[in-house]
């Protein structure tokens, strides 16, 4: 259950960025959000729950920084939350 919920937060937000960014109604959106080609790219690859909350969200302003920092918060969780190092610390701890 524990890699199924990780791989989720691994490849649910780039699917969900391909999407949204190909989408015919949404891609200017996508497109006008995001200064030069490079960042979007570079969020889908390192960042792509902030990525897709960003784009999504342009032009960001209130409640929205909320959310973006929940999104970055959510691709910290990813990269570091549960996987076999995380349950080797665990074991030791205990």
């Amino acid at each position: 259950m524990c890699c199924l919920i990780s791989a989720l937060m691994l490849i649910g937000p780039r699917l969900a960025f391909i999407f949204y960014w190909f989408l015919p109604a949404t891609s200017f959106r996508a497109r006008a959000a995001f200064e030069n080609q490079w960042l979007p790219l570079l969020g889908w690859i390192f960042l792509p729950w902030t990525a897709l909350v960003w784009a999504i969200f342009y032009p960001v302003g209130g409640f929205e920084w909320a959310l973006l920092v929940v999104a970055f918060l959510a691709d910290l969780g990813a990269y570091g939350g549960s996987g076999y190092s995380s349950r080797k610390r665990r074991r030791r701890e205990d």
